[in-house]
């Protein structure tokens, strides 16, 4: 029986030959570990775990190969290294307290922590000789942080203890805990300050048995792997281990990776940011997602060459942008995509505007920039011409209203950037157009921005010419933020209250259009009888002007006029149905169903 090959190994680790492999840089940090940030509590509970022996958790750590750096390493915090020092090992999982005893034992400088208030202070360790020998002493009441000046003070300023000088340390039988891994100068140093008083001798040599020796024999369990470990492996095993909370990005991982070759991905990212953000319908894009278009990009390139190079299909790499995918994406992927991403993106960005989507909140699918992102950047110019416009347009409505982007997303992305391309080329509908659906149920449930589809009516009454009640004016990007356009109910809510109208059905989307902050000031709770009379007179608009405006918002001028809300919401919905079927090119589900039941689709689903 064959043994499997061990990816680990599991050493104890002596603390001090541990901290001086930290100072010296042979133990350091992948660039993708976070920031130092325990406490001042947190500093003092590790340190008296050490001083009393007990067990302060396994540090997991990667054997670094100095050939073969996957990763940026950064030395420790308040590790200085005179210049570059190749690590022989990187942590995993235990930095906060690696760090921690570091500072506190060995690095020499004053601890830059924080107290439990979050404020930033400076503090030097010492335990206390007499508390630390004393069993009813709670051992973190022996330990205590003194400011950088080594001079504690009351709330008033005023010094209350001094250990500013060895001698006052001595006097006060305070413990530098900085020393306690090389304590024989401070032991000698302190029986000559007593004179050799035996009593202050016993003390100590109690003091060495109990508390130094622990921390001079302390051993600190370790699982290393092995330098072959794959980086996909490496990050799995992080996020399973790392207590911190916060999910590890691919980003942060390539941000890493990309610094062996001295390439800042940190830095580019956030200059194309910067321009991307200029567009506010992008700013909700998020680093990952850039790097998913590219990945998606760079895929399909290597699909494409093994497919020119004769190779059978079965060895043709898929197209894909899972998280493993990523992560593999080489630098040279990254630089040859990186422009065309960000120009595709801005191209996106026009599309989306087209289609009266403004802002990222209104965004109704964050997640489907990226494939397209990557189709315009396959399509190139092809993209401008109407025809194959009309197709993106399309796949887009298709995507929000057939709510297709909420989940298992990467697959569908791959499925995309093919599919919508040969779409162009004459080949068959792509399977978001296919696959999409929407039954007429769901518009009675789409009651919030929570949901992709409800954004999407939204943006689509914009589209096709809804024009506000007061000006007349269609809504057009500029009027979109100067006029401060919302979607506001058509019969308010106080007035379907006062009607014994059920909120489920007065505050679905049937009964809500685009409007502007002042004329919703205008509605009020008003009937819309008597509210479009009052407007009709203030703005100066003729009867059959304003019904005109009334059915760019696919609702009925006389069942508004008559306040007549059960009328009004039958007929909007099929007006809306009709507006649905249009932008998707194909049937709602269930449009000519005599009894209609609310679809099961929970409103508030998250639209990412």
């Amino acid at each position: 029986m064959t043994t499997p090959n061990k990816t680990f190994q599991s050493p104890d680790l002596p603390l001090d030959e541990l901290l001086s492999n930290v100072k010296a840089g042979k133990v350091q940090l992948p660039d993708f570990q976070r920031e130092w940030v325990w406490d001042d509590d947190h500093v003092k509970s590790l340190l008296a775990s050490v001083s009393l022996s007990y067990p302060i958790g396994a540090i997991m750590m990667l054997q670094a190969d100095p050939n073969d750096m996957t990763f940026r390493p950064l030395p420790l915090a308040g590790v200085k290294l005179s210049d570059h020092h190749p690590p022989e090992h990187l942590v995993l999982d235990g930095q906060q307290r690696l760090t921690s005893l570091f500072l506190s034992l060995r690095s020499g400088v004053v601890v830059e922590t924080r107290d439990t208030r979050k404020n930033p202070v400076k503090r030097w360790y010492y335990i206390d000789i007499v508390k630390a020998l004393n069993p009813n002493e709670d051992r973190e009441e022996a330990i205590f942080g003194a400011p950088e000046d080594r001079v504690v003070r009351d709330f008033r300023g005023e010094a209350i203890a001094d250990y500013s000088t060895p001698e006052k340390e001595f006097e006060a039988d305070v413990f530098p805990l900085a020393q306690i891994l090389d304590s024989s100068d401070w032991r000698n140093n302190y029986s000559r300050f007593w004179e050799f008083d035996p009593e202050h001798i016993q003390r100590f040599t109690e003091f060495h048995e109990q508390v130094i020796k622990r921390f001079e024999q302390y051993q600190v369990p370790a699982i290393v792997l092995v330098k072959e470990t794959p980086k996909e492996a490496v990050c799995q095993v992080f996020e399973k281990v790392n207590t911190g909370g916060v999910s590890l990005t691919v980003f942060e991982l390539l941000t890493a990776t990309y610094a062996v070759s001295n390439f800042r991905l940190r830095d580019d990212w956030r200059e194309r940011e910067k321009r991307l953000r200029e567009e506010l319908v992008l700013r909700a894009v998020l680093d990952t997602d850039f790097l998913q278009s590219i990945t998606l990009l760079a895929t399909r390139a290597r699909r494409a060459q093994a497919k020119a190079a004769g190779e059978p299909p079965e060895k043709w790499p898929g197209i894909s942008c899972k998280r493993k995918d990523v992560l593999k994406l080489k630098l040279a992927d990254y630089r040859r995509w990186a422009d065309e991403v960000e120009a595709a993106l801005k191209h996106a960005a026009k599309l989306l505007h087209s289609q009266k989507v403004f802002s990222s909140g209104d965004l109704p699918y964050r997640t489907q920039l990226v494939p397209l992102a990557a189709i315009l950047c396959v399509l190139g110019g092809k993209a401008e011409n109407e025809g194959v416009r009309q197709k993106l347009i399309r796949w887009l409505w298709c995507g929000v209203l057939g709510e297709l982007y909420g989940s298992a997303t990467e697959s569908r992305f791959a499925k995309d950037v093919a599919e919508v391309v040969a779409w162009v080329e004459g080949g068959p509908e792509p399977s978001t157009v296919s696959d999409a659906l929407f039954r007429r149920g769901r518009l009675y449930t789409l009651r919030t921005r929570n949901s992709a589809a409800y954004k999407g009516m939204y943006a689509l009454l914009m589209r096709d010419g809804c024009e506000d009640f007061r000006t007349g004016d269609t809504i057009e990007r500029a009027t979109y933020f100067d006029e401060s356009i919302d979607i506001h109910h058509l019969f308010p809510q106080k007035w379907c209250l006062d009607n014994d109208i059920e909120p489920s059905r007065f505050n679905s989307i049937i009964n809500k259009s685009p409007l502007s902050a002042k004329t919703n000031r205008m509605i009020g709770g008003n009937a819309p009888g008597d509210y479009l009379e009052r407007m009709q007179k203030s703005a100066e608009i003729g009867t059959d002007r304003m019904d005109e405006i009334i059915l760019t918002h696919a609702a009925s001028p006389e069942q508004m006029r008559a306040n007549d809300f059960e009328a009004f919401y039958a007929a909007r919905e099929q007006a809306l149905l009709d507006r649905i079927e249009k932008a998707m090119g194909k049937p709602v589900l269930g449009r000519d169903d005599a009894e209609v039941q609310e679809d099961g689709v929970d409103d508030d689903e998250a639209d990412a």
